[in-house]
């Protein structure tokens, strides 16, 4: 393990083991989260206990966990929105994998990050430097990176406060009765294929709020903008899915025989907003919608006007 990461415990996890608080904070299973305590995690600068209690606010100090290693730095093709020595916002583009994972060493994001800014060794979670967060293969757009260890530890907090705002555009099957909403559901893996998400009891707190932003009767699409109030394992595909408006290309979670069609998930993260994790000046980048995306919104324009 290299390095760590302090963790300030939210309202919702008040009362919680320290070991549950570790595996929800850090996406980690239960046992994963006791290998971090046996090699040392602080509470509030004190020794921890699996089984002690925490208060809201709390600072669970603990080493970041290594989740994949042997991360080789190689040449990827990404863009870069923005890079100061603190910060560097990533436009990805579709395909690329984020980190190195089951059944996927590379190429991926990682590698490229390291491979331009090899300064990133060390920060955060090996094998994954710097990144703050995370988005699916076949999703495009903006994504963080913490260049130092001060900063993404400060990014870092500030995701789990949910004080950075990340905004995505998606197309969707079906029309919407109501020009906004919220879907409250909590998300684990589907007890049935384990790949993949659903909304279960007893899963992690997930919110996403949606705003339509054009409606195709033609087509029988929606155009969503939509925000995330927080981050789990496709969320958005999963929340989109359990209240029948699946995304438009989402093969895993669509069922077939669908009137439009994309080459790829059309659900691009167009936006985040943040405060510098040095300077404190509030900052957001965008990401325009790649040619795919557009192409497939103009087919439905053209039906639309037909």
């Amino acid at each position: 393990m290299a390095g760590t990461l302090n963790l300030e415990v939210p309202e919702r996890l008040e009362g919680q083991r320290v070991d549950k608080v570790l595996a929800d904070l850090l996406e980690l299973s239960r046992a994963q989260a006791r290998t971090l305590l046996e090699a040392g995690v602080l509470l509030d600068g004190s020794p921890a206990r699996p089984s002690d209690r925490v208060h809201t606010g709390a600072v669970v100090e603990t080493p970041i966990p290594e989740v994949a290693t042997g991360l080789v730095a190689e040449p990827v093709e990404f863009g870069v929105i923005h890079e100061d020595p603190d910060l560097i916002i990533v436009d990805k583009p579709a395909g690329l994998v984020v980190h190195p994972g089951s059944g996927h060493e590379r190429p991926t994001l990682a590698a490229g990050l390291l491979h331009r800014y090899p300064e990133l060794e060390g920060v955060g979670a090996a094998g994954r430097w710097g990144m703050i967060h995370r988005l699916d293969r076949d999703t495009s757009g903006v994504l963080v990176v913490g260049r130092t260890a001060a900063s993404f530890e400060r990014l870092n907090a500030a995701m789990a406060r949910r004080q950075i705002r990340r905004h995505y555009t998606t197309l969707v099957h079906g029309r919407f009765a109501t020009p906004t909403g919220t879907v409250d559901a909590p998300i684990g893996r589907d007890p049935d294929r384990p790949t993949r998400r659903s909304v279960v009891p007893g899963g992690k707190p997930a919110v996403t709020h949606y705003e339509v932003i054009e409606e195709f009767a033609g087509a029988d699409v929606s155009l969503l903008e939509v925000a995330l109030a927080t981050g789990r394992t496709h969320q958005i595909r999963v929340h989109m899915t359990a209240i029948d408006h699946a995304i438009v290309g989402d093969k895993a979670y669509t069922g077939p025989n669908k009137a439009v069609d994309s080459p790829r998930i059309f659900l691009h993260a167009r936006m985040v907003g943040l405060d510098h994790p040095t300077t404190g000046e509030a900052l957001a980048f965008t990401s325009a919608l790649p040619s795919d995306l557009a192409e497939v919104l103009d087919f439905v324009r053209t039906r639309e006007d037909g």
